[in-house]
């Protein structure tokens, strides 16, 4: 390509290159030649080649060896290369860069050329990439500018001082007073210019809002350049779709906004403004949308009369009826902010706000669930359930988790009856039990319990959902957990809430197994099935030894926590055969502490006996509140830990949580005990670690570091590392985990193996890392003294 072709053709044969690498060749040998021609000084051509220079930048090619020209061509007296060197500047120089600070003089120089065409370049680069220093230095130019006789300037130089504002808020006094009389143009583009100025001065500082409030009087003369347009006759220049100056009309009411919010007398001076605008613009156009949109937000944000906010629901009311989904979507982010404060009149339109549940688009959707989720009241529950779960069935994927913790929340918080809002958790966890959250099995069963009425019913439910239906892991937990705890009403086949159907033991053996042997079956599922067919032990007469053969089968299970139920099962199928029934007796009833209006929390509190109630008689060495309180607490931890004898694990890792008045009864009438001395070594920001010896050879020590977290947020990235001596060797096994949950609900562990073979005095150093709220933590621990091996100790029953 010839060195001196103009930009017309440069860009054809740019545009004609077939390939990657020939555009990037004819770039390169273009480049080459504007080089060439910036070293030749003042031959013509320099403003063609830097036009080229901007085309080459706009491609996304290296184009910094310019700069220097454009600070050149700024300082030009030929309005030609004036303009390619001022536009050069506002593309390829920055505040952060060295060059910017060279044109400042010639900025100041063009502000006051006789040129409004020269003065309007220098003020479009200051405003564009304008340092904080060359505003400083320039500010009192640009102040002088928005007292000139001319419009075209006036609004320049408004808009450049709205960037001196913002780079530079101490200097917003300068333009207070200037910000003030420019109210008072006619030219549409200065009055735009201005009302940007002032929203930009009241937003940066309260003291000069407080003056366009009291002193200045802004409101009063805003609201009447408003009437104005709004009932000005057809003007083409600023006419858009019929509305007269929307971007001018949303400006203004974005600043009565800020004027209006929190102060009565402002609010007002434009009540009356207001809902003419609200009742007087089309919104069957975009640009009357918009007007009426902003229109919207004010009434919303200001001191309004009742009526007024009345009308400004109707307005989004309409909005949702709009064809156009972007107007939809913002009506209801609206509705969303307003339905805290006008509850009833964001009811009225509860009917097409269902309907937008059935959008095609997910963001509308998306933002229709959250609506009706928030418009849902004692009233209308059932209504709104029903269609809730409607929507459930058809929903996308990606809002199932988000519709189900909703509907929990509503019918948690507003069920008429317990029956009915057991039938509406069965029915979303039937429909999309693998979405529910992880606290939703323990709240239902939660729930069935203290419904003592139903518990036939619901057990005879559950079952035929079982049977129908395995797949949906939390459906099938809770309804494991059921037929373990009423298994006995299951079979007795009595209730009189649904038709009885007759089912026997084997078949209620044969649903448990088949979850047991099903790979759909997570292992917490299948803990929940093994427990419950322990339970159906002291429930059922005729298959006992079948269900013995059951729990033994899963004694050599791979999966440990299962195995280590079937083994302690099995225990108690022989040992202590005669504890059985008061071990695996049913759960006492659990009151939470402000039942329907917990939003989720699984917090729970023993219900204590009533002690004018006659006890059962025992089976056991137990009596009932101890046995029943432990019961209850392990359930509360893990539904699947419902033993206490023998589990030495769970007794020591869990005694912390377990309650005070009990501790010394379990720990009289426990029959092994498993006792780990332990010792904290660090406790900081929330977090405890501590170090425990799990066994102590002459030449090796094997400990286990415990991090706990007591603060209200989880620990994250938790990381430890160790250093010891160098005659002792150390190795570190993999962490459990490295999330700390909150409040002291779960532990990580590492266990650190150290050999000393000289048996040296044994030292630690241990570095701790973790994040927690955002903030990064680091400390270093000196640890020079370990705890004693770990002991066991077996203490007899009474």
């Amino acid at each position: 390509m010839p060195s001196s072709v103009r930009l017309q053709e440069m860009i054809r044969v740019i545009r004609s290159a077939r390939t990657q690498g020939e555009e990037r060749g004819i770039i390169q040998r273009e480049c080459a030649d504007i080089r060439a021609q910036f070293r030749q000084g003042d031959n013509g051509e320099r403003s063609h080649s830097l036009a080229k220079l901007l085309y080459v930048h706009m491609l996304g090619y290296p184009a910094h060896f310019g700069q220097m020209e454009c600070v050149r061509l700024i300082a030009s007296t030929r309005y030609s290369e004036k303009r390619i060197g001022y536009l050069g500047a506002m593309m390829l120089l920055d505040e952060n860069q060295d060059a910017s600070l060279l044109i400042t003089n010639s900025i100041k120089n063009d502000l006051s050329h006789n040129s409004q065409y020269v003065q309007s370049l220098a003020l479009c680069t200051l405003a564009c990439m304008g340092s904080a220093e060359m505003c400083r230095d320039l500010a009192p130019e640009i102040e002088r500018l928005l007292r000139a006789s001319n419009s075209y300037i006036k609004k320049k130089a408004t808009l450049c001082a709205v960037h001196i504002i913002r780079k530079v808020p101490e200097l917003a006094e300068l333009f207070t007073p200037s910000a003030r009389s420019l109210l008072s143009e006619k030219n549409h583009g200065v009055l735009h210019g201005a009302v940007v100025l002032i929203t930009e001065l009241c937003e940066h500082n309260p003291g000069t809002l407080d003056q366009f409030r009291k002193v200045i009087q802004a409101v009063p003369e805003l609201v009447q350049i408003m009437k104005g347009l709004v009932t000005s006759s057809y003007s083409p220049e600023h006419n858009v779709a019929g509305i007269s100056d929307p971007f001018l009309q949303v400006r203004i009411l974005r600043l009565l906004r800020i004027l209006g919010h929190n102060n009565d007398t402002a609010s007002d001076a434009m009540n009356d403004l207001l809902a003419q605008v609200a009742t007087n613009t089309d919104s069957s156009k975009t640009a009357g949308s918009a007007v009426l949109y902003e229109t919207v937000l004010t009434i919303m944000d200001i001191n309004s009369e009742s009526g007024l906010r009345v009308l400004a629901v109707n307005i989004l009311g309409r909005f949702l009826l709009n064809n156009d989904r972007n107007i939809r979507y913002i009506s209801m982010t609206s509705l969303q902010k307003i339905v805290q404060t006008d509850h009833n009149a964001v009811q009225r339109h509860r009917g097409t706000i269902v309907d937008c549940l059935k959008d095609q688009d997910t963001s509308v959707k998306r933002r229709a669930l959250e609506l009706s989720l928030a418009l849902v009241s004692a009233v209308n529950i059932r209504s709104m359930m029903k269609e809730l779960l409607i929507f459930l069935s058809t929903c996308p994927p990606e809002l199932r988790s988000h519709t189900t913790s909703g509907i929990f929340n509503a019918a948690e918080r507003y069920s008429p009856s317990k029956r009915w809002h057991i039938d509406t958790i069965l029915h979303v966890l039937t429909t999309a039990g693998g979405d529910v959250r992880d606290e939703t099995v323990p709240n239902l069963i939660q729930l069935i319990t203290t419904a003592s009425e139903l518990h036939c019913y619901t057990v005879h439910k559950l079952y035929r959902a079982l049977v129908k239906d395995i797949s949906q892991q939390s459906l099938v937990q809770v309804a494991c957990w059921c037929i373990g705890e009423y298994g006995d009403l299951l079979l007795k086949g009595e209730c009189e809430e649904i038709e009885p159907v007759q089912v026997t033991e084997d078949d209620v053996l044969d649903a448990l197994e088949t979850v047991l042997q099903s790979h759909m079956s997570s292992p917490a599922t299948r803990g929940f099935a093994l427990t419950a067919t322990m339970k159906l032990s002291t429930r059922i007469t005729d298959n006992v030894d079948r269900i013995r053969s059951i729990v033994s089968i899963y004694g050599s299970c791979i999966d440990l926590e299962l195995q280590q139920r079937a083994v302690e099962y099995n225990a108690l199928f022989k040992k202590y055969d005669h504890m059985r029934a008061a071990v695996l007796e049913r759960m006492p009833v659990m009151d939470k502490n402000s039942p329907g209006h917990t939003n989720g929390d699984t917090s729970g509190e023993i219900k204590e006996p009533d002690p004018s109630k006659p006890k059962p008689v025992e089976a056991g060495l137990l009596s009932e509140p101890a046995s029943q309180c432990y019961e209850t607490y392990l359930f509360q931890i893990n539904a699947v830990h419902l033993n206490f004898l023998l589990i030495k694990e769970s007794w020591t890792k869990n005694v912390s949580w377990f309650p005070q008045k009990y501790k010394a009864e379990m720990q009289k009438r426990c029959v092994y005990v498993h006792v780990v001395l332990t010792e904290t070594v660090y406790e900081k920001n929330g977090l405890s670690l501590k170090i425990q010896c799990d066994k102590q050879t002459e030449t090796e020590v094997t400990v286990t570091l415990i991090g706990s977290n007591s603060a209200q947020n989880d620990i994250t990235n938790f990381t430890l590392q160790a250093a010891v001596p160098k005659s002792v060797q150390l190795q570190m096994k993999a962490p459990s985990g490295n999330v700390i949950p909150a409040h002291g609900l779960g532990q990580v562990t590492q266990t650190v193996v150290l050999n000393n073979p000289n048996k040296v005095s044994l030292k630690m150093r241990i570095r701790v890392s973790f994040s927690n709220q955002g903030a990064v933590h680091q400390d270093t621990v000196q640890i020079d003294s370990f705890p004693t091996q770990a002991s066991q100790t077996s203490v007899s029953p009474l």
